[in-house]
Order: structure tokens, then C-alpha cells, then sequence
């Protein structure tokens, strides 16, 4: 039946035309209060969120790179090591859920995860309060915004509007498709052909390219057949949210606007480098097997994906991986 899916799914992208916009630009962030903003930043900094001050929101989630960090699997409060690899809070506000396994369906709700989680911020509403409290120009500020002040609501709030305004613009790969012929090279054009052309699309598409559907991992091939016995809980994916065998290796599908920027994919950080994340996706996903042409090509596509920020490098914006 997956199988079968597939096969209509292609044969529906392949009548489209070369600039079928199911994967569509950008949009500029939206219009928020500049005071806001400046409070959910310096939040996203802020250590005293975490149980022992020793790690923010911004440790697992580099702003200056790919909004996520470079390594397989993130580092907690204390060092502890998980068993996810941080997605990019880039263009978080596009996606349809959050978390690998979709538990989250909007940014206030995401704040709670990790500052719950024990290898994580390992910490809690009634500590984290009882900190920021004590810090008289932070109340201040949240009560000049906020009729009820600093609460953990308002505080999810401006966590919530500061990953809104996140969003990267004016990817090569939107000005082509907003008419700029010169925007993308021959070779990404033929990395987009192939990417639609093989199917990708299906799951990769939208605004990120990505982040508004849920696929198993290793559709046409058992993709954890390879990691034996070191199967987590984790890699259940969203099994875990719903106990339903369906969903078992079921996850959110990554949008892939800062995927040439990673140093780690999937949600084990188990391949470390956008070609061969592009064969094993081929594989396990499609039944491919590609030439090492059209991976190249398809990595090329997705570099031009890439966006701007003011928070990013701009030699991380323009590097490949």
C-alpha cells in the first residue's frame, strides 16, 4: 500500500511543471512588538531556565549557524547526553508541529518540553519563577508588556514571538521561484528536477520544505533493521504520543531550509553528511539507488534552500556541507 501511494504521488509531481510551487518562498516574519522580541531573545539566552544555570535554550540551538547545534545527539544541563538531535528553531514557526514526533502543535506549547525534560533544563515552572523573580528589571519589563506580568504564560509568549520572527528570507531558491531565472544555477535546477521528478516532494514540500507531515522512517525498506539491538524509545517516534502501532518509526518530516547548514541529520544524528543523507533517504524512503551526480545535484538544490537572518553568519549562510 505505502508503496502503491508512492507511485500515485509521483505520477501526480511529474505532471507538474518545472516551477509547480509546492515548495513556496518564505514569508517575511511577522509584525511584532520590537519589546517582545527583545525579551523573548534575551530569554532564549537566559541560563537561569535550566535546573543549574548552566545551559539556555540558545546552547542547543545556535543562531549564528543552523539554529540547531553540531552535534549528533544535544547536551543537557550538566552534560547529559539525549537521544534526539536538536532541530533548528530557524523557520520553527512554519512547521505544523513540533518535536520529532509532532507532541507539540504550537510554540507555547513547545517551551514546555525542554524545560521539563530530565536531560534537558531538567527544571520547572515553580524554580524557574522563583529565579526570574528575584530579577527586578525583568519583571519590570514584563510588566510594561504584559497586564499580568511575568507569569510562565507571558514568559511561553515571548519565547513563542521571538522563534516567529525566525524565519530565513530571500533563499536563492525563492527568488527563482518568484522569477529571478538567474537565482539558481543549471545544476540546482536539476537537483529540484530530480528532487520532484523521484518523489521527494511528497513529503518535502510548503514554505520549509518539510515540517507539515508525518512519514515512517524507512517506508519501502526497515530502516532500524540496521541498528539492532540499539533501538531507543526514541526512535519509536510517534508511538510515543499516540501508543498506536501505525505510528510506530512514524516522525514528523524536518523541513530542509537549513539542512545544508547541518553537520548531523535525522533524528539520531546518524549520518553526518547531506550526500549520504540524501542516499539513505533515497533508499529507505524511495527504493533508489542514486548516482553520485544526482545526489551531488540534489545537495546543490538544497543549499540553494538556504535563507537569511540577521542572527546568522554569514559564512554559515553561504556554506556547504
Amino acid at each position: 500500500m505505502v508503496r502503491y501511494i508512492c507511485v500515485i504521488h509521483c505520477l501526480l509531481i511529474l505532471s507538474l511543471p518545472l516551477s509547480a510551487e509546492m515548495i513556496t518562498p518564505v514569508p517575511q516574519p511577522p509584525k511584532i512588538d520590537p519589546a517582545i522580541l527583545q525579551l523573548g531573545q534575551q530569554l532564549f539566552h537566559d541560563t537561569r531556565l535550566s535546573r543549574d544555570g548552566d545551559i539556555s535554550c540558545a546552547s542547543c540551538h545556535d543562531l549564528s549557524r543552523n539554529g540547531a547545534d553540531q552535534q549528533p545527539l544535544s547536551r543537557g544541563t550538566d552534560g547529559a547526553l539525549g537521544k534526539l538531535r536538536s532541530p533548528s528553531v530557524y523557520n520553527a514557526a512554519l512547521n505544523a508541529f513540533q518535536f520529532w514526533d509532532g507532541r507539540a502543535r504550537t510554540l507555547e506549547e513547545q517551551v514546555d518540553g525542554p524545560l521539563h525534560d530530565p536531560v534537558e533544563m531538567a527544571s520547572n515552572w515553580p524554580d524557574v519563577m522563583a529565579r526570574l523573580q528575584q530579577d527586578q528589571q525583568l519583571v519590570a519589563s514584563f510588566s510594561a508588556i504584559y497586564p499580568a506580568g511575568l507569569t510562565p504564560e507571558t514568559l511561553r509568549s515571548a519565547l513563542a514571538d521571538f522563534q516567529r520572527s525566525l524565519l530565513t528570507t530571500n533563499a536563492p531558491f525563492d527568488r527563482w521561484l518568484q522569477g529571478d531565472a538567474d537565482a539558481i544555477t543549471a545544476q540546482q535546477q536539476h537537483g529540484f528536477r530530480l528532487f520532484r521528478d523521484y518523489g521527494c516532494i511528497s513529503c518535502h514540500q510548503g514554505a520549509n520544505v518539510g515540517g507539515n507531515l508525518f512519514a515512517r522512517m524507512g517506508s519501502l525498506e526497515n530502516y532500524f533493521a540496521l541498528k539492532g539491538d540499539a533501538i531507543q524509545t526514541t526512535d519509536l517516534g510517534r508511538y510515543n504520543v499516540t501508543g498506536r502501532e501505525s505510528h510506530r518509526h512514524v516522525f514528523k518530516v524536518p523541513g530542509l531550509r537549513t539542512a545544508a547548514l547541518n553537520s548531523h541529520f535525522f533524528h539520531d544524528g546518524s549520518v553526518d553528511n547531506l550526500e549520504e543523507a540524501i542516499r539513505v533517504m533515497a533508499r529507505f524512503q524511495l527504493g533508489r539507488q542514486l548516482t553520485d551526480d544526482e545526489v551531488v545535484a540534489m545537495a546543490d538544490f538544497i543549499q540553494s534552500l538556504t535563507g537569511q537572518h540577521p542572527f546568522m553568519d554569514e559564512g554559515a549562510q553561504h556554506e556547504k556541507r
